[in-house]
């Protein structure tokens, strides 16, 4: 059941709370009142509602709404990670205060885990754009101007090595052979442990893979060949499994659910491992680094390689994100793109969302090189942006020379440059540098609070400033 969000304080605590309000956060405070609003707290009630059909009424109490959507950005704030944040919980009191938790019992942080899981990408963006709605009504964001820019976000994956690959797929099919062993009778299935085998492997391929000699070149070749061998024993072990427990010929004594469970993964991972074997081949039998569909993680495989063409780090593995700010430092619009696609494609899709935003245009809108063709330049026109600051590539005509001489142009592009400040931001304080929860969904959760928390402190810090100026005046 859904817990309240009227929440009584303890009699013992009282005096404690006098103490505890004159503890203040410059930080958090701000940003207090701003959760407070009810529209914010009905999207996540509703949410919470969607766990089983009886949830608004019946079960053991669950986490109350305005704590749940507190948690999140806090959370998001400090980069913490569950258990962190159930820590700094139960030993703060500025921290208690402002999640609405006091004197009661903080929750585990498997429960945190859970709850936050619940916040699908669409209440995500349903939050996030009634954040910018506050905005607009705090007289934060008007709408006026747009400016649009691309970055990457990490996933929570190591460097992908086919070798790598290799000895995550044995080790995760073995695990889940040996929990199934467990729960079967004694004898029935027995699982090699191939680890100390595996490690040897991967040292042998990283010291080969130093130099590139022809002989280390056929030690990594005979290693890998090694490695491949075994990973295809484990795999063949784990098909057998699964064509028994299909047919009922595996002799389980102890809880079928566990093993259907561990099923499920091996069903989930042998296709991945699979083309792991066959990128492997491609590249060290073959000679051919360029194969359709490479698999980069097992865990999280919907990350992408993206080349933005920087020095120090030519290959990202990630996620291309869009991100659309106004003015004040608003984020109005952000978007987890599929693949590396030209910074062009995104400029018509930033520009329709700002106008499903705000119910009309901007006036302005910039973006860098990346964003420009003649074709964005007057759709842009079209849809009613009056100012199109998007500097061509190449070389320019005598006309469009003297366009961007212009001085409203210049101070377009002067302005554009903030969104980089603006991503440093996003990537630092807020953690966004790489998203921590898993599976392509929970990509697009990160992503989201990770906007809406910044937007939020965006928010108070405008309100500050503005009231600090008004008391001065």
């Amino acid at each position: 059941m859904i817990a309240s969000t009227s929440h009584q304080a303890w009699l013992f605590y009282s005096p404690l709370a006098q103490q505890v309000v004159l503890l203040k956060d410059d930080l958090l405070d701000p940003v207090d009142q701003l959760l407070d609003d009810p529209t914010l707290i009905e999207l996540v009630r509703q949410c919470l509602a969607t766990r089983s059909p009886r949830s608004m009424r019946t079960g053991r109490n669950g986490m109350a709404p305005d704590r749940l959507l507190r948690c999140c950005v806090m959370k998001h704030l400090k980069g913490w990670g569950f258990r962190e944040l159930e820590r700094e919980l139960r030993s703060n009191l500025v921290f208690r205060r402002f999640t609405h938790f006091d004197a009661e019992v903080t929750p585990d942080f498997t429960v945190f885990s859970r709850s936050f899981a619940l916040l699908s990408p669409a209440v995500t963006a349903e939050i996030h754009q009634r954040v910018v709605n506050l905005a607009c009504e705090q007289g934060v964001a008007q709408g006026r101007r747009l400016r649009t820019d691309t970055t990457v976000v990490e996933s929570n994956v190591h460097y992908p090595t086919d070798s790598s690959l290799l000895g995550d797929g044995i080790r995760v099919l073995s695990r889940s052979l040996q929990r199934i062993a467990r729960e079967c009778k004694q004898g029935a299935l027995e699982v090699v442990d191939h680890g100390r085998a595996v490690k040897h492997r991967l040292l042998e391929i990283s010291r080969a893979a130093k130099c590139l000699t022809q002989t280390n070149q056929e030690r990594m070749r005979d290693s890998y060949q090694k490695l491949v061998s075994l990973t295809r024993s484990v795999m063949r072990q784990a098909n057998t499994v699964v064509q028994r427990w299909g047919k009922g010929r595996l002799k389980v004594m102890g809880k079928l659910l566990r093993v259907e469970r561990q099923i499920g993964q091996l069903r989930h991972f042998l296709p991945l491992v699979e083309k792991v074997i066959r990128q492997t081949r491609e590249r060290v039998w073959g000679g051919n680094c360029q194969v359709e569909g490479k698999v980069l993680s097992l865990f999280e495989s919907h990350t992408e390689v993206i080349r933005k063409g920087k020095a120090h780090k030519p290959n990202e593995f990630g996620r291309l994100v869009r991100i659309d700010e106004v003015e004040n430092g608003i984020v109005s619009g952000y978007q987890v793109l599929a693949g590396n696609p030209e910074d062009s494609r995104s400029w018509m899709p930033a520009l329709e969302q700002h106008q499903a935003s705000f119910g009309r245009a901007p006036e302005m809108a910039t973006g860098d090189r990346g964003f420009f063709s003649a074709h964005n330049d007057r759709e842009a026109q079209a849809l009613g942006v009056k100012k199109v600051a998007l500097p061509a590539r190449g070389r320019l005509s005598a006309k469009r020379a003297e366009q961007q001489k212009q001085r409203w142009f210049r101070r377009g592009l002067r302005w554009r440059a903030g969104i980089e400040a603006t991503m440093s931001t996003l990537k630092h304080p807020f953690s966004m540098w790489r998203a921590t929860y898993k599976g392509g969904l929970g990509f697009e959760r990160y992503v989201g609070w990770c906007v809406i928390t910044k937007n939020l402190f965006s928010i108070a810090r405008d309100q500050e400033r503005r009231r600090r100026h008004g008391q001065v005046g």
